[in-house]
């Protein structure tokens, strides 16, 4: 019985990938063509279509569904999302939440076949991992540059996926340093996807992915700012997995 439980599973998630993979190609096509003709909020739309979708396919083949509280903490403005990160659930689920917005992502995502070209046309801020103090300032300056211009701003403090046992770990200020200078509001995403859709794992588990939204905070001191917004991810975090 657990033997064909696990051979179900890895055909659902067979199943699903199948799909995914089929359908980036097919949506990645799409916003290339269209970058030409239309505004990067119109393909940032599409691509918001598309991860509805995905997780519509997400929830019938592998059994894995979401909750989502607080969508009433968004503002109507620019503002700077933050969200834990454990695998490529999230990366999605947070591109729905502001249009238009900016994500900022690995300079050589951008170089993958279909998917890294359709990820360019959707105007991310792209940085080199490799060099990291001029990174960390082209991060600043612009993210600045696109919530001045009207563009929210989507980043992963934790800087790399963690495990879901552990939780969130420490946070880069370089998300408050932004948020500080462009005086705009810093919106805190949790989450715990990666207990579902694991990190590097092909079989997915069914389960609720359970995801909070808070209230925004204002950065008036960098370092003592970052300590209380990671302090609400940890709080909240033990929450989510009760």
């Amino acid at each position: 019985s657990v033997d064909i439980n696990k051979q179900m599973l890895f055909i659902r998630s067979l199943f699903f990938y199948i799909f995914f993979i089929s359908s980036i190609i097919f949506v990645s096509l799409l916003i290339n063509i269209l970058y030409l003709f239309t505004s990067t909020s119109t393909l940032q739309n599409i691509c918001k279509y598309w991860i509805e979708l995905n997780n519509k396919v997400l929830s019938f083949l592998c059994k894995i569904n979401y909750i989502v509280t607080g969508y009433e903490n968004l503002p109507n403005e620019p503002c700077i999302i933050i969200a834990n990160h454990q695998g490529p659930w999230e990366s999605l689920f947070v591109q729905t939440l502001k249009i238009p917005s900016s994500s900022i992502i690995k300079k050589n995502l951008t170089m993958i076949p279909f998917f890294g070209w359709g990820l360019a046309a959707l105007k991310p801020i792209r940085i080199n991992r490799e060099t990291k103090l001029s990174s960390l300032k082209k991060v600043v300056s612009k993210s600045v540059d696109r919530l001045k211009n009207g563009s929210s701003v989507i980043i992963f403090p934790e800087g790399t996926r963690n495990n879901a046992i552990y939780g969130p770990s420490k946070f880069s200020a370089s998300f408050a340093r932004v948020g500080m200078i462009a005086e705009v509001p810093i919106v805190p995403v949790c989450h715990n996807s990666g207990k579902f859709w694991i990190n590097k794992t092909f079989t997915k588990n069914p389960g609720t992915i359970k995801v909070k939204i808070g209230k925004p905070f204002l950065i008036k001191n960098e370092k003592l700012d970052v300590m209380e917004i990671e302090e609400w991810f940890r709080k909240n975090y033990k929450a989510l997995n009760v």
